[in-house]
């Protein structure tokens, strides 16, 4: 990853200019990544951000495995699940890609509740919640659970 840094940057300043945008960038570990199946044309992505306190990162990951997969799981039209963290600042993302707008759309209160109680339970803040169309799907990364 730090031996490309330098042409990365320039594909991503690039991108940027193109977009008339900015880029921000930062280092995440996937902790978690779960597929119950590929996506196809149309999926969507709804992602969580949030924050956990010092030296609860090792709970969240458990909390994640452990409860959030398998209620993501039960959600029609489920995917695939990943849960990014930043280690040095205790924010984490979790991401649940479903097979189209309208598989996520049917679960946006269940995911809603799923992330309320979830959060409370670990003591995290929510930082933000999006809701994305899937661009680029089959990155090449192993299942990590």
């Amino acid at each position: 990853m730090r031996a490309s840094a330098e042409k990365v940057r320039q594909i991503r300043d690039r991108a940027a200019e193109t977009a008339a945008g900015s880029a921000t960038v930062a280092e995440w570990e996937i902790a978690v990544l779960h597929r119950d199946h590929r996506s196809g044309d149309g999926a969507c992505v709804r992602a969580t951000w949030f924050k956990v306190a010092p030296g609860q990162v090792g709970r969240c990951l458990d909390l994640y495995r452990e409860s959030v997969l398998p209620a993501l799981e039960d959600l029609q039209g489920f995917c695939s699940a990943s849960l990014l963290i930043d280690r040095s600042s205790s924010r984490a993302v979790s991401s649940a890609t479903f097979d189209s707008r309208e598989a996520m759309d049917r679960n946006r209160e269940a995911a809603r509740s799923l992330r309320t109680t979830r959060l409370r339970e670990l003591g995290a803040d929510q930082i933000d919640v999006g809701e994305f169309e899937l661009a680029i799907a089959h990155l090449r990364v192993p299942e990590l659970t």
